[in-house]
């Protein structure tokens, strides 16, 4: 049975798929964190071991996106989103029979293809090529605002399912979350079906990826996005373990997490509708300052239960808030046509800085017995992140010299 679908109600159907997308796929893998402690105390080995692992994870998502993205181009996102789930469930499910620090590595490697899959390359990819341009980054703004609610409601829900079992079976309840998505892959195939056209979506991918490789705004975009995934990989790894070395409840660290998400829904929505209207480089040259003086704040600031939720609140405003406004630079600069290859090879800086920030965290922890190192770093790349945004040309292809 053929099901129509008229052609005003196509951009909130590929919408909404997007967003349970996302909100399955980052709340379960922002729960990573939560592991550290149980599966390096069960493993025995120190928290490099599950750092570098959870760092081999970003690091396939990285080299996956670009992947995915032409996969997505060519064939269809939801075609790819669907592959991407399987390979989700296949690495998840992985996850919960480790029983060694090579099958723990194995499952992740699994797991980050997955995401690659049914994450943003393909989503936003999806929504950019669907949307009309004047509402482009608002909605790329709510597929994310949608991510980081996913991870405000599973994360605690993860915290709450170790708690009350293990850790091996609350991944297993996990996985059958992540099913889900299946259903809401097949609304990513009406994507590209209302966009509209200009000189650059019928360019050669030859020819945009030539452009793109040798354009100072695309690399300068590039490269300061590896500060947003070196950030944002440390936190979410880290926090829970670095909040236990305080003494404080292991609830802390899981709600913090939650909290980071709930208020980057506020951020992704906020920053996303400034982002239509505003200089979206200028808007990521404030974020990036921002989260620097908070992670400076933050690092005299007394650790108390109150400080740290509040701490984690005014970081999730920060936290992907810069995802709608770098694809939406892509998408100003190369039009949509080929925004999730070209957003995927963005995205591949992002998750090398992840793999940095994830596995540094356990390194120098296992070497200083400490995370202070690893907070002046997260200050000093958040304003050079800053200062490389300062001469981004947002322009369309025709109009940005290279």
């Amino acid at each position: 049975m053929k099901i129509s679908i008229s052609k005003s109600t196509i951009p909130f159907v590929v919408i909404i798929g997007g967003c349970i997308l996302l909100l399955v796929s980052f709340g379960i893998r922002h729960s990573s964190g939560l592991y550290l402690s149980p599966v390096s105390n069960q493993l025995g080995t120190g928290r490099e071991v599950f750092g570098f692992a959870i760092a081999i994870q970003f690091l396939m998502i990285g080299f996956g996106s670009p992947i995915f993205g032409a996969i997505a181009d060519k064939y269809g996102s939801g075609q790819a989103a669907i592959y991407g789930v399987i390979l989700f469930i296949i690495g998840l499910y992985l996850f919960s029979l480790a029983e060694s620090s090579a099958f723990l590595i194995l499952s992740q490697a699994i797991f980050g293809l997955g995401c690659a899959g049914c994450g943003t390359a393909v989503v936003l990819g999806a929504v950019g090529k669907t949307v009309l341009e004047k509402n482009r980054t608002l909605a790329l703004g709510v597929v994310m605002a949608a991510g980081s609610l996913g991870q405000f409601l599973i994360v605690p829900l993860t915290g709450i399912l170790i708690a009350a079992s293990d850790w091996q079976r609350s991944i297993v309840y996990l996985c059958f979350i992540a099913l889900i998505m299946i259903i809401f892959s097949l609304a990513l195939n009406l994507s590209g079906k209302n966009f509209e056209t200009s000189q650059n979506q019928d360019r050669p991918l030859k020819s945009v990826l030539a452009e793109a490789f040798v354009n100072k705004s695309y690399i300068l975009l590039t490269v300061g996005f590896f500060v947003c995934g070196f950030h944002v990989a440390f936190v979410a790894t880290h926090l829970p373990a670095y909040l236990e070395d305080l003494s404080l409840s292991a609830w802390v660290g899981s709600w913090s997490l939650g909290l980071i998400g709930l208020f980057n829904v506020v951020g992704t929505l906020m920053f996303g509708r400034l982002g239509d209207s505003k200089s979206k480089k200028n808007l990521l040259v404030i974020l990036y300052s921002l989260r620097s003086i908070l992670f400076l704040i933050f690092i005299f600031l007394p650790k108390t239960e109150i400080t740290i939720l509040i701490f984690a609140a005014l970081l999730g405003i920060l936290w992907l808030s810069t995802v709608p406004l770098t694809s939406g630079i892509i998408s100003v600069i190369f039009g949509s046509r080929y925004m999730s290859m070209l957003y995927g090879f963005t995205f591949l800086s992002h998750q090398l800085g992840s793999f940095a920030g994830s596995w540094f965290g356990g390194r120098f922890y296992d070497i200083y017995g400490s995370y202070e190192i690893m907070w002046w770093i997260c200050v000093v790349l958040g304003f050079a992140s800053a200062l490389m945004h300062f001469p981004i040309y947002e322009k369309s292809l025709e109009k940005n010299p290279t």
